[in-house]
């Protein structure tokens, strides 16, 4: 799995000044929580970039006070105004602690469908699950090859054997929608039908 390193420092002055000095350097703050004590550190904005603006899900290792942290992303927090980063909240992946995220879902397969001449719309891009860190992986392969015209597949037609899927059972995660051209075929051969008649 992807895994993006991160260098800080540790905070040693927390609250607004603080703060606000740490971003006047381009700096973000930053909190690792979920295993034995929180840290609080900082590090470059630059260095968050491949782990914030990206569709992929990755790890970062953050090198922090001669520790390493095996972290997941848990939280964001944007400037209203700028846009800029200005809070990273991460979760330690600790061994025997489950842990819950969104891992991209890709659809495989050629669905039926498709070759039937519908056109597949894609309606969830992630799914939440619930999961020990050594079972979490970069993403979830859903197979669309038995998808039918008018087909859906929903939250519970994906089985996972290591992990707890945390959404409703009943969401439909894609479909095969018929195209305007297929319906206009359709049509056109209920009018020959009724002619024939």
């Amino acid at each position: 799995m992807k895994t993006i390193t991160i260098e800080g420092q540790l905070r040693t002055e927390l609250g607004k000044k603080a703060t606000r000095q740490l971003r006047s350097q381009d700096l973000v703050p930053g909190v690792i929580y979920g295993g034995a004590t929180e840290v609080s550190f900082s590090a470059p904005a630059a260095a968050f970039k491949s782990l914030v603006y990206t569709s992929e899900f990755q790890l970062a290792q953050v090198n922090v006070g001669g520790q390493s942290y095996t972290c997941v992303l848990k939280e964001l927090q944007f400037d209203k105004v700028s846009d800029k980063l200005i809070h990273v909240d991460l979760l330690q992946l600790v061994d025997d602690k489950k842990v819950v995220v969104d891992l991209p879902v890709k659809f495989v397969g050629n669905a039926a469908g498709v070759k039937a001449g519908g056109r597949l719309v894609v309606k969830m891009k992630s799914l939440k699950v619930k999961t020990l860190p050594k079972f979490l992986r970069e993403q979830v392969d859903v197979d669309i090859t038995n998808l039918e015209l008018n087909g859906n597949i929903r939250v519970e037609d994906v089985k996972l054997s290591d992990m707890e899927i945390m959404n409703s059972p009943r969401i439909p995660m894609a479909s095969i929608v018929m195209t305007r051209q297929l319906k206009q075929e359709e049509a056109a051969a209920a009018k020959e039908d009724k002619k024939k008649k």
